[in-house]
């Protein structure tokens, strides 16, 4: 392997110390966190760090005809990232620095490797705010949520991560370097190639530079919990929240599964009685109260058996740590489920409009007897995004099969309902399918000419989205 040409121009190129083909390192580097989608072994992982060091990387693997897969953390849930054999893995842990943070402009330059909690935290110190939160917030980076268009919990009042992004510098397959977007309030020229590139998961280029929207930072939220003995009547709840016109700066669905598997996990006196929980909270400053008991009012009305309001910061914060707690829970819940290290979730993402909620929430029940799978259902309910989490024994060829099964199911199911197969995770490996049904084959051939005309040898991340 050290002989090999294309090896010797990376290293060339960037250094021994950035050019990685440990086979042990290039093993961990196959996969991110979608469980039962394939991955490949990559020839090499390279950790560029700056924009030239990309734009070689590209072009030394077009003259060897080598696929090029983007990587950010790794910790997408559609198998975006995943190597394909032979693969130069473009690893963005080293371009990590904020760039520019201007609170005139309000907005903040990065590259794609900052990790999203840094970039919060660092605004947040100049009264700014930026919205997206993806449950992977602490480890997730600002690439990868450009890719995937993550989500997060507070995306049902501030949006996705698109609504963000003001611009773009992008290494395309020709190695040329394209600049997207704006620095300013506004700006309609030409056409926007910055939203094309966003969600794309490194099939068009690889991101280099993001310009980012900030906001103002809000005023601290209060919270609320209301406890439903059915997910029916926790739709409903969804469903008058939105008719009445309110705006929660959260409003998060745990069902039962999720709030035993949380309560095993990490006890807090969750109720593990209760069929589902409601999650929401109100950061509309002077409004906030008035706006926080609408929210109870309505989630009674609806026929909720407890509602509670945190007294505190630290309540609040303790509550929305039990929220952010749903995916390793559900791990442990796997665990234990099925021992010797085979258990396994497949963790689906669905979306459907506000007033389908509960009809989506009765058919994952339905569907998870059906398949004979044990299913647990957590998202954000304010604007329809579920995650249906399938437990499967990864050992049990015939669990398999029922786990995917039930994804299928649940996938058709919210289409029916006037849904879309991904709300905030991506397509990846896990979708493709699913998206072409979605979009349709005029839609599928508009894609393929995208990507036709940007990747003409179809090297970057291959075999992803379509």
């Amino acid at each position: 392997m050290s002989g090999s040409p294309l090896l010797d121009e990376l290293r060339a190129a960037l250094g021994e110390n950035a050019v990685l083909t440990d086979p042990d390192l290039l093993r961990t580097h196959q996969r991110d966190e979608a469980d039962l989608c394939a991955a490949g072994l990559p020839l090499v992982v390279v950790r560029p760090r700056d924009t030239g060091q990309v734009v070689a990387v590209v072009r030394a693997a077009a003259r060897h005809g080598a696929p090029v897969v983007p990587q950010g953390a790794r910790t997408g849930l559609a198998g975006a990232a995943n190597a394909v054999d032979g693969a130069v893995v473009v690893s963005t842990s080293a371009l990590d620095a904020i760039l520019e943070i201007d609170p005139v402009s309000r907005i903040a330059v990065v590259q794609p490797g900052v990790v999203n909690a840094t970039l919060a935290g660092a605004v947040r110190k100049e009264g700014l705010y930026y919205p997206p939160d993806p449950g992977s917030w602490e480890s997730s980076t600002i690439g990868g949520n450009v890719a995937t268009n993550a989500g997060g919990m507070c995306c049902v009042k501030y949006g996705v991560t698109t609504e963000y992004v003001l611009g773009l510098e992008v290494v395309l397959a020709s190695g040329e370097v394209l600049r997207t977007g704006r620095r300013t309030a506004k700006g309609v020229a030409g056409y926007d190639l910055t939203r094309l590139f966003v969600g794309s998961e490194g099939t068009l280029g690889i991101v280099t530079e993001v310009t980012l929207a900030l906001r103002p930072a809000p005023e601290e939220s209060l919270t609320l919990v209301a406890v439903f003995d059915s997910t029916t009547d926790a739709g409903a709840a969804v469903a008058g929240i939105a008719a009445q016109g309110l705006s929660p700066s959260l409003l998060e669905l745990l069902d039962r599964t999720h709030l035993a598997a949380i309560e095993a996990y990490r006890p807090m006196g969750l109720r593990t009685d209760a069929e589902a929980l409601l999650l929401a909270a109100a950061d509309t400053g002077p409004r906030a109260a008035a706006d926080l008991a609408r929210l109870a009012e309505v989630c009674s009305a609806a026929g909720a058996s407890e509602v509670y309001t945190a007294t505190d910061a630290v309540e609040a914060a303790a509550l929305l740590q039990a929220r952010r707690l749903a995916h390793p829970a559900m791990e442990a819940y796997a665990a234990r489920t099925y021992p010797n290290g085979n258990g396994g979730l497949v963790i689906d993402d669905v979306a459907v409009p506000r007033g389908a909620l509960a009809a989506l929430l009765d058919g994952v029940a339905r569907i998870a007897v059906e398949c004979d799978v044990p299913i647990g259902v957590v998202g954000h309910a304010g604007d329809g995004n579920m995650h249906p989490n399938i437990v499967v024994d990864r050992a049990d060829p015939a669990s398999l099969e029922r786990g995917r099964r039930a994804f299928d199911e649940i996938m058709r199911l919210g289409l029916e309902l006037g849904g879309t197969c991904t709300g905030e995770h991506g397509v990846g490996l896990l979708k493709r399918e699913w998206l072409a049904r979605e979009i349709g084959p005029v839609g599928v051939r508009v894609h393929q000419a995208i990507k036709a005309a940007l990747d003409p040898d179809g090297l970057f991340n291959p075999g992803k989205v379509l």
